[in-house]
């Protein structure tokens, strides 16, 4: 038969079964979770401001003023006395054409000029013969009449004769082709011996590079929400000639010269459905060339009461761009509408609010409802000068306007929209 257990048998089964549950005890606390800590994070409070703009489109140079060189007289070609592509000053010679059949007509004029000049003397002098006979009634009225208009139409003639003479000395100035202006060459359309006339009297062309234009074109809907922004107030735009215009070359390196907007057309082009406008550089070392094509970028246009954040605040997400924000010592993604650039900042068109801070530095491990401690920034991403940790509730105030320059190549800047 079992015996019952004893009173000792019986302490040491209650002990085995206390220590049991208390080793239960601890892993359960041992599996229980620990409150992640709070992570620094750096942050800026967003306040409206007036924010430069970068408009930037893509131009074409021109010349100011490109000009054809065209033979004015019919002949032969004699000689090219420029090299084709050079540079070239207003009155150089770039053509000759044979002169001696229009030295000849020169001369064959100025003798008719002498012969009707000596006509012209006969006729004066039969004339002055005449009147007093006249007078006296020694010669009739008709012998009077016929003296004067043999005079008369000696005088006539010798007048042009003499504007045969003129003529023909232009003709024969005009075998020698000059410039008109100083600009670059182009190549000969006609080379020496061939004979020029009305039908191929186009030599070359001669462009003036200094000033130079730059065309570009804005579409119609730019210009209609431009017209809309402007309206409401959160656009300003200088007058057309104030504004600053800067040309950005092929490799990316700035023209050392900037122009002004010089021309802007009346309407739009049914065509393609843009609007004209064309800025005007000086250009005295003739760095550009027309027919280059630039990137133009326009200084001078102010977005009004805008919010803006660094790049680096600006994260890309599935559901678009979005910032981290601060909300009772959490973090917050915020899907937000980027605008233009300006001066390394993104204008914020929509989705964040006056007074909000923004974390611009620390956001790379965060996730929705983190606990984060805010370190106020500078707006230029230092620490703010005597802020310790900032809090939601905390006013910090407006950032200086930045100075405008421009946007990395590369970079999205403002556009006429």
């Amino acid at each position: 038969m079992r015996k019952p257990p004893t009173s000792t048998s019986r302490q040491r089964a209650l002990l085995a079964l206390a220590m049991l549950a208390l080793a239960g005890c601890h892993r359960q606390e041992a599996k229980a979770p620990a409150a992640p800590p709070a992570t620094e994070v750096g942050v800026i409070e967003v306040a409206p401001r007036d924010v430069p703009l970068v408009y930037e489109f893509v131009g074409e140079t021109q010349s100011s003023q490109q000009v054809e060189i065209r033979a004015r007289v019919n002949g032969f070609l004699e000689q090219r006395l420029y090299t084709e592509g050079s540079l070239v000053k207003a009155g150089q010679v770039l053509f000759k054409m044979d002169e001696k059949p229009f030295r000849a007509a020169l001369d064959a004029a100025q003798a008719q000029l002498a012969q009707e000049q000596a006509r012209l003397g006969t006729a004066r002098a039969n004339l002055n013969r005449v009147k007093p006979l006249a007078a006296k009634n020694a010669l009739s009225q008709k012998d009077l009449d016929d003296a004067t208009g043999q005079e008369q139409a000696a005088a006539a003639a010798v007048e042009q004769a003499r504007a045969n003479v003129t003529n023909a000395r232009l003709n024969l100035g005009y075998t020698v082709i000059t410039s008109p202006v100083n600009g670059l060459s182009s190549y000969a359309k006609k080379q020496v011996g061939s004979y020029i006339d009305p039908t191929n009297s186009l030599l070359t062309y001669v462009a003036k590079l200094d000033p130079i234009w730059v065309n570009f074109s804005l579409s119609e809907n730019e210009v209609l929400q431009t017209q809309a922004q402007q309206a409401k107030g959160t656009l300003k735009l200088p007058e057309r000639g104030a504004m600053e215009v800067e040309v950005v070359l092929a490799d990316g390196s700035v023209f050392a010269n900037r122009g002004r907007i010089a021309f802007a057309d009346a309407s739009f082009n049914p065509d393609t459905g843009t609007y004209l406008v064309r800025a005007e550089l000086p250009n005295e070392k003739g760095a550009l060339r027309p027919g280059q094509f630039v990137r133009v970028r326009l200084y001078g246009a102010m977005r009004t009461h805008a919010i803006t954040v660094p790049q680096e605040a600006v994260v890309q997400g599935q559901r678009g761009q979005s910032v981290w924000v601060v909300a009772k010592d959490k973090a917050e993604p915020r899907v937000v509408d980027v605008g233009e650039w300006s001066a390394g900042n993104w204008v914020i068109l929509s989705g964040l609010k006056p007074g909000e801070f923004v974390i611009v530095d620390g956001s790379v491990k965060l996730a929705p409802g983190a606990p984060v401690k805010p370190v106020r920034l500078a707006q230029d991403g230092g620490p703010a000068s005597g802020k310790g940790p900032a809090t939601t509730g905390q006013a910090a105030p407006a950032p200086a306007a930045p100075v405008p320059n421009p946007p990395a190549p590369g970079q999205k800047t403002g556009a006429a929209s």
